[in-house]
């Protein structure tokens, strides 16, 4: 071994123990592989940044556009709405479910697709009155599946195809075997599959995860209140930190005032719409000396009485009497335009790590964190101090108008309570056309793949599908930054001869083993690679050894690159294989354990039928 060979593992391993350990962004450990390859020399500077202008990463950038604009044009929703038509058997709706996912995750990003459709399928399960854990898996699923069909379907296969010696591959030339497995796959986990995903009934079977409107109650400041005159702010705070409270109005007089600032000024008579479980609620109203609003507005007796009462009796009348009583919270709600909703924390978001104090949420976005639910419970700490976690579920207030583009902007998906977003026939049309134009130009070998999809993106900003501000946070730059980055280190691993050497080392170990059994290794290591690091990493990590053990062996590159390209997209034993395995966990309550029970036999049916379609059609 040679001291570069010995460099660009030591880089390589200590990246993927850094991907593993997960305690630093993938992006940012891309970026230290890059410059340890750049400091070390063992990539020349003129060549350092060239994965920023590989053709692989502009078109995994212009799909994203692509696929935001197919969104905003209605295109994926018109096929969602199709779906509350299917009745409420499970075998049927995770067969619609999934193939349905798996069609769309074919043409547009797999996570894009998952994050249209999970809406929906929580919404079935609720209406089913069974949990969510039951469809959310097997989407998730779907999703890598369907990924596999084509060239665009997933960055894994774009960037596999520009490792090809002769020509990049054509959009479909991944569909023999993606389509393959994506039929079996599907077919497994709607007859068998689906019993295998984890029971949680006891958390939101048939109900919302958080019960609001047992909670919904209004404060009034009285007369003479020490409050009255000074913040919103101050007011909270005067309670100290045992409370655990959320303001969702404030109401004075016929004026209704949505979100509150801190800043806003308290007068008598002024009445809070808070959000308080009942002990929160009790230790509020005597720290502050604040009245229930039924109760002030009484008789001077009933308002003597309540000053006299008990803990026990002020903790009961905070509640809801009657439906009435929630009707009324509800109402007052709505009357400003207000809406409630569920959403989870995206792997990428900009709340990871970060509190809703310190973001200041409510002043920046007009937007109020009622409730935080983690691994498919509720947290009963004070909201405004928890530290957010990907794939928490938050339960948030704001205006009805601008609530989607403000939970978008922070990287949160909305669960059940969101709407479909349709867009007009002739959005939907001009979308369509578009993106069928540019598989057109692609499939006849008009344009190459980057020049077609670059040309589609472009046309969307132009026509209005989507804005040029829009395109750009359609791009997750995260990935961006990956590929570009470990392009050359895996470049790297082939110029010094580290691909060969392990290739050698392979052979060695396996010399009498047949093609079938070559690529069986092949396509088994590339998933257990990709299950506990990013799957395009996988997949530039493993592409340059699996060309070497190919040239040694004497086997077609094509097919040991199709056994890797399998292998990078199929991770479905862990969740943090893949975002779309992520995105589920919570709201499917799911636990690290859950993956495998459906993952492992999975992972067997892709690799049972992928091998023998890899035979045929590529060597």
């Amino acid at each position: 071994m040679s001291i570069e060979q010995g460099i660009v593992f030591a880089v390589l391993g200590i990246t993927l123990a850094m991907f593993v350990w997960n305690r630093l962004r993938f992006d940012v450990v891309a970026m230290l592989a890059l410059l340890a390859v750049a400091i070390t020399g063992l990539v020349p500077t003129e060549e350092l940044f060239a994965g920023f202008g590989h053709p692989a990463v502009i078109t995994v950038a212009a799909v994203l556009v692509i696929s935001q604009g197919l969104v905003n044009g209605g295109v994926v929703d018109n096929i969602a709405r199709l779906l509350g038509k299917i009745g409420h058997r499970p075998t049927l709706q995770v067969l619609t479910l999934t193939s349905v996912v798996a069609l769309c995750s074919g043409f547009i990003n797999n996570v894009g697709a998952l994050a249209l459709l999970m809406p929906v399928a929580i919404w079935m399960s609720r209406e089913a009155g069974r949990s969510p854990s039951l469809l959310l898996m097997p989407l998730a699923f779907g999703s890598l599946l369907g990924g596999t069909m084509t060239l665009i379907g997933t960055p894994p296969n774009i960037i596999i195809a520009s490792y090809r010696e002769s020509g990049t591959f054509g959009l479909f030339d991944f569909a023999p075997v993606g389509v393959a497995i994506t039929l079996a796959g599907i077919a497994f986990i709607t007859l068998i599959g689906w019993r295998f995903t984890p029971r949680r009934e006891d958390n939101s079977a048939g109900s919302k995860l958080f019960s609001v409107g047992e909670y919904v109650t209004e404060l009034r400041i009285p007369e003479d209140s020490p409050h009255a005159g000074g913040t919103l702010h101050s007011l909270i705070t005067s309670a100290g930190d045992e409370p655990d409270l959320v303001v969702l109005a404030l109401i004075r007089g016929e004026q209704r005032h949505a979100v509150p600032s801190t800043y806003k000024i308290m007068r008598e008579g002024d009445v809070l719409l808070v959000e308080a479980d009942t002990e929160s609620l009790q230790t509020f109203l005597d720290k502050t000396g604040l009245k229930l609003a039924h109760q002030d507005m009484d008789s001077k007796e009933a308002d003597g009485d309540s000053e006299g009462s008990s803990p026990e009796a002020a903790t009961e009348s905070a509640e809801p009497e009657s439906k009435d009583d929630e009707k009324t919270a509800s109402v007052r709600m709505e009357k400003g335009e207000l809406h409630l909703v569920e959403a989870v924390i995206a792997p990428e978001s900009s709340l990871v790590g970060q509190t809703a104090n310190r973001l200041k949420l409510r002043e920046r976005n007009q937007l109020n964190v009622v409730a935080v639910a983690r691994l498919g419970y509720r947290l009963k700490r004070r909201i405004g101090d928890i530290r957010f976690n990907a794939g928490d579920i938050l339960l948030v207030q704001g205006f009805e108008d601008s609530l989607a583009g403000t939970l978008a902007e922070l990287g949160c998906l909305p669960l059940a309570e969101r709407g479909l977003r349709l867009g007009s026939p002739r959005k939907t049309a001009m979308a369509s056309g578009i993106f069928f134009a540019s598989i057109v130009a692609i499939v006849a070998g008009l344009l190459s793949a980057p020049v077609a999809l670059v040309a589609g993106a472009v046309a969307m900003v132009l026509v209005k599908l989507i804005s040029a501000a829009e395109a750009y946070k359609s791009i997750d730059w995260s990935v961006i930054v990956l590929l570009a980055a470990m392009i050359p280190v895996g470049q790297a691993m082939e110029t010094t001869g580290g691909a060969g050497l392990i290739a050698a080392q392979m052979l060695a170990l396996g010399e009498n083993l047949s093609v079938v059994s070559v690529l069986v290794m092949i396509l088994v290591g590339t998933t257990l690679l990709s299950n506990v690091v990013n799957n395009a990493a996988a997949a530039i990590v493993v592409a340059p050894i699996a060309l070497s053990l190919a040239n040694e062996l004497q086997i077609p590159s094509d097919a040991v690159l199709m056994a890797v390209a399998v292998g990078a997209s199929c991770a479905f034993m862990t969740p943090i294989g893949h975002q779309s395995n992520a995105l589920v966990m919570e709201p499917g309550g799911y636990e690290f354990g859950d993956y495998w029970r459906l993952g492992l036999p999975l992972t067997a049916i892709v690799t049972v039928v992928a091998v023998p379609v890899i035979m045929l059609v590529w060597t």
